[in-house]
């Protein structure tokens, strides 16, 4: 079910809903859809990156999802800090089209056994300390790319 969160900003909290509401979008020839994922806790930087799809893109997405794949078994996930009211507020402010809202059993269902494996990075920064990290980063982008059927990611 779409829930229309105000006037200009829906949320979709399942794929039916949110392929159903991109199929029934009317888009123009040349016109755009722009797609930023977030984990939520939005900062300035998220609100950047908001701001340059308003520019380019006829319909922005978002996303809010803390994926459970980034972090290892004695990382804290459940401290990572989840604000979905306020940073649904910050999305309706800019003017965000949707907002898909998946959660852990939707994007990695019982028996879930593929991934993509991302060799950038392993071994050196992130991928040095978090060997783990860029699999379940590039996993998940890569679902959310396929859902959301975009056409520029920010």
């Amino acid at each position: 079910r779409l829930v229309k969160v105000e006037v200009n900003m829906l949320t979709a909290s399942s794929i039916s809903e949110y392929r159903a509401w991109r199929k029934s979008l009317k888009l123009g020839q040349g016109d755009l859809i722009g797609f930023f994922p977030t984990m939520g806790a939005l900062h300035e930087g998220h609100l950047d990156l908001c701001r340059a799809a308003k520019e380019k893109c006829a319909i922005v997405v978002s996303s809010i999802f803390v994926n459970p794949a980034q972090f290892a078994p004695h990382e804290d996930l459940d401290k990572y800090p989840r604000q979905q009211e306020e940073d649904l507020a910050k999305l309706r402010a800019l003017g965000v089209d949707m907002v898909f809202l998946p959660n852990s059993e939707m994007m990695y269902p019982p028996g879930y056994d593929t991934w993509v494996q991302a060799d950038v990075g392993s071994g050196r920064n992130e991928g040095a300390v978090r060997p783990h990290f860029f699999r379940g980063v590039a996993t998940v982008c890569t679902k959310l790319f396929n859902i959301v059927q975009l056409d520029v990611v920010f």
